[in-house]
């Protein structure tokens, strides 16, 4: 067919039996010696020597056209041939992510995309260990929050990032690096088996991301860790512009902030075939088992997964991303399509389960210090915090966790949560682990107590009943993007946010 000139007179009712023959050859080729489909890419790639071919070449072509056809006849793509058959890189899905791969402790784990990383559901958020916060955990408490839950408990998850602690100080133990740190002189002092433990870490993102520092900043994070490898290597905020990458509530993209000179000068952003061959580097030299994605959007996890397949090497297994009873566009802006089993085959770590404290409830009877309108309320919050949000530093940040749509929301959630014998804390972690796009949540503690409830709602063997989860859907409707509204945009604002984000 690829000889067929391009001004034939040949008809569709012409081409529709030859084309019928091509495929029923094909099929009793790809069944016999699956030969056919890379004969026919290089006869593709001989004859037209750009982007395309090489696409097609390394199977993305084929995958998508011959490949759904056969899936036809076999029932179906449960994953594992999510990126077909073996390309230059030899990579092969090793299953379908989110299966539950064993049960330890009561709490399932499960597979992390196409990978052979199995995490469980719940994991160790760490970006305030050892920070300068009011309440973070120290070194001792931290080696009790991975005590409890690893040795003696069903988890087996860390998150933590170059970055972090968030805030951090300017020296000692609270400056940057100093959660690898304690992660890492745990697992010293414990002497945890390496195999123990699945650590992911991430690399600073923005113009940060360069094949050099992708390299570099890697090895950094190992020393710190004291460990050989990290199982799951992710950037902690993509490495282009992408209007859903920060804390407040920009949605819309906006192609003036692309252009800006901060992500199109020196060359532009890293391109995705830059990065892809840059963590598939670190691959080979068996510093980092897998790779992932984190604050990105579909258009970024697709982008990531079609040019690894492209260049025939490691897609990435994760995507990370903030997601809760008010923060459900992970699910309605086409990440959940893309992650799925059936599409790109890739894991959702989720954070901010509980939207920095909001939806403990802890705030409803009085209100969160900045949103406080007596001045000595206010002032009393400030001087003894319940939490983040009595901060002026993350009550001012995570602002978006608190406007009008989002605290009447969180009421009608708490009235579910009551009339269910729940706490509103229980109720928004057990729905967050029965959501299918979820593979982990990751939960941060500011002590030991926190950190047993998160473990028993998480070994809960029954589910959410699926009148509680419709009662949950029904609220949701009334507002699908309850921390993206807002009430109080001023006048004089002119296209910024409350913390000068670009709105909307």
């Amino acid at each position: 067919i690829w000889n067929i000139p391009r001004h034939s007179t040949i008809t569709m009712a012409q081409s529709v039996p030859f084309l019928s023959c091509l495929f029923l050859i094909a099929l009793s080729k790809h069944v016999t010696n699956g030969s056919f489909l890379s004969t026919l890419s290089s006869s593709i790639s001989n004859r037209h020597p750009n982007r395309r071919a090489v696409l097609a070449s390394s199977g993305a072509l084929s995958g998508s056209f011959f490949g759904d056809m056969m899936d036809s006849f076999s029932g179906g793509n449960d994953g594992r041939n999510a990126y077909g058959k073996e390309g230059p890189g030899n990579f092969r899905s090793a299953g379908a992510t989110n299966e539950v791969a064993k049960v330890v402790k009561g709490m399932k784990w499960r597979r992390l995309g196409g990978s052979d990383i199995i995490v469980s559901e719940l994991g160790l958020g760490t970006q305030r260990w050892c920070s300068t916060d009011f309440n973070a955990p120290g070194l001792k408490e931290c080696f009790e929050f991975m005590d409890e839950a690893i040795l003696n408990g069903g988890v087996n998850l860390i998150d933590t990032a170059e970055q972090y602690p968030i805030p951090s100080g300017n020296m000692g133990d609270t400056q940057e690096g100093a959660t690898e740190i304690a992660i890492g002189k745990w697992m010293k002092e414990r002497r945890v088996p390496r195999d123990r433990v699945i650590i992911a870490s991430k690399i600073t993102g923005g113009r940060n991301v360069t094949p050099r520092n992708i390299i570099a900043d890697c090895e950094g994070s190992l020393r710190r860790l004291g460990t050989d490898y990290i199982d799951v290597y992710q950037l902690h905020w993509p490495q282009r512009y992408s209007p859903q990458s920060n804390w407040g509530q920009s949605l819309k993209y906006n192609i003036e902030s692309d252009q800006s000179g901060y992500w199109r000068q020196f060359g532009g952003p890293t391109s995705f075939e830059d990065l892809c061959l840059s963590m598939e580097e670190l691959i080979q030299q068996g510093k980092i088992r897998g790779w992932g994605l984190c604050n990105d959007n579909a258009y970024g996890l697709t982008a990531c997964t079609r040019t690894a397949k492209a260049l025939g090497v490691t897609p990435p297994c994760s995507i990370q991303g903030d997601f809760s009873l008010i923060d459900r566009k992970s699910e309605e802006n086409g990440v959940a399509e893309a992650a799925s089993p059936y599409n790109e085959n890739v894991g959702f770590m989720s954070y901010n389960a509980l939207a920095g404290g909001m939806l403990t409830g802890k705030y409803m009877d009085k209100p969160a210090a900045l949103d406080e309108i007596n001045r000595d309320a206010a002032i009393k919050s400030l001087e003894n915090p319940r939490g983040r949000m009595d901060t002026r530093g993350w009550g001012g940040t995570l602002y978006r966790y608190r406007s009008e749509a989002a605290q009447e929301a969180i009421r009608e959630y708490a009235e579910i949560a009551i009339n269910n014998n729940m706490s509103l804390t229980e109720m928004s972690l057990r729905w967050c682990r029965q959501r299918s796009l979820i593979t982990t949540t990751l939960v941060g503690h500011s002590n030991l107590k926190q950190l047993r409830s998160s473990m028993d709602y998480f070994t809960i063997k029954d589910p959410l009943s699926d009148k509680v989860m419709w009662e949950i859907d029904r609220i949701h409707m009334k507002n699908r993007l309850p921390i993206f509204s807002s009430s109080r945009v001023g006048h004089d604002w002119n296209g910024e946010g409350e913390i000068g984000e670009a709105i909307p």
